[in-house]
């Protein structure tokens, strides 16, 4: 499956919309940075990623095996630091209930810690680059 995703600033601020598809999420960066504070800024939505994976794999490999979870919760952290700032890690944990054993709800959390698409993707690294930067010179300035 492949994804195409955009973020556009509002008009004259560093607030942006992201959208997929028909889904969006407010982008901003703290007042203290000059944001307007109003949405999640990069660093949050990489975290969230995690958080979001975790979570819809965990559900995703339930029904599979057959377990109904009554309830997920996936607390994600970490941070950045250096010059540039580049994450020092990133640690989970995962809380869940379920109408299956204790033993069999930890092998499905091991599962998806696994198999999980994101989590998989930033233990392995993956490419990124700059494909076009369309620049050219605001006719308000």
């Amino acid at each position: 499956m492949a994804f195409e995703v955009e973020t556009r600033s509002l008009q004259g601020c560093v607030t942006a919309v992201g959208s997929a598809g028909g889904h969006t999420v407010v982008i901003d960066r703290p007042e203290a940075a000059g944001g307007g504070g109003l949405g999640f800024n990069g660093g949050e939505l990489l975290h969230l990623a995690v958080a979001g994976c975790v979570s819809n794999d965990l559900f995703r490999e339930a029904l599979a095996a057959g377990i109904r979870l009554e309830s997920v919760r996936v607390r994600v952290r970490g941070d950045f630091a250096g010059e540039p700032a580049v994450s020092t890690g990133i640690r989970y944990d995962v809380e869940i209930a379920g109408d299956a054993s204790e033993e069999r709800l930890a092998e499905l959390v091991a599962r998806v810690d696994r198999i999980a698409e994101i989590p998989g993707t930033l233990r392995r690294g993956a490419a990124v680059q700059l494909g076009e930067a369309n620049v050219r010179r605001s006719t308000r300035a």
